[in-house]
């Protein structure tokens, strides 16, 4: 899986030397810092092929940020998907939003429900990952003053165009590597962003609903609703 880590590398550098302004008053680059787990993530469980990429929008502060993995909540990447190393810093930290690798007390629910579904229903990694992938959208994490999480899709229109630019360039060079038969957005956001960057390639776009505990609808049993929405979708047919 070279060519993937060739592309996150590439995605980190670019993205590291945009700059933002306020409300963003520090920005989180984990494929830099957390890149050995990031990359064994990659070398582990990316295949040519998939029935699905899941495409989520970008990391959380106690998810991803902490582990470089995909909704990286902790218990999750270290206990289901068996990942861990050593994680640095980010050169300028937030106060109340310290980063603290493997070591991070403080779970994310997006990432508990998104794997904590995986396990439930395809009970090892291998049998998850033989048919699908996980990667996000844009690598970085914006946080304001307060220590809350920015997402992409609020930045000023200036930041967002910069950003997108170099993400929607990366995600195409990701599917055209992968070949996953689909896209499924997690997300709105993420679907709106994968059918503007592969509007050049066939391939189709669906969406589930985001398991963020700050959407009332997912904290009503998220992952009955994916169920629902993916076999709407067909993805789960074969299950």
């Amino acid at each position: 899986m070279m060519e993937l880590i060739t592309i996150s590398r590439k995605l980190a550098r670019d993205t590291d030397r945009l700059r933002f302004k306020e409300p963003v008053v520090h920005v989180y680059n984990p494929l830099i810092y957390a890149r050995g787990p990031a990359e064994e993530y990659l070398r582990r469980y990316a295949r040519i092929g998939p029935e699905a990429l899941f495409l989520g929008m970008n990391p959380g502060p106690f998810g991803m940020a902490q582990t470089g993995v995909p909704f990286g909540d902790v218990e999750s990447v270290r206990d289901w998907l068996g990942l861990r190393g050593p994680v640095g810093r980010p050169p300028c930290e937030h106060p109340k939003r310290p980063v603290r690798g493997f070591e991070c007390p403080r779970r994310e629910i997006s990432g508990r429900r998104l794997w904590g579904w995986a396990r439930d229903r395809f009970v090892t990694p291998e049998r998850f990952f033989a048919r699908f992938f996980v990667w996000n959208y844009c690598p970085l994490v914006f946080l304001e003053s307060s220590g809350r999480n920015r997402t992409p899709d609020k930045l000023a229109l200036s930041e967002r165009a910069a950003l997108f630019e170099l993400c929607d360039r990366a995600l195409l060079r990701f599917v055209r590597h992968l070949q996953p038969s689909r896209v499924i957005g997690i997300g709105r956001f993420a679907s709106d962003r994968a059918r503007a960057s592969l509007a050049s390639l066939d391939i189709p776009v669906g969406t589930v609903l985001h398991p963020s505990p700050a959407s009332p609808t997912a904290n009503r049993g998220w992952a009955v609703q994916a169920e629902r929405q993916l076999r709407e979708l067909g993805v789960l047919a074969k299950c």
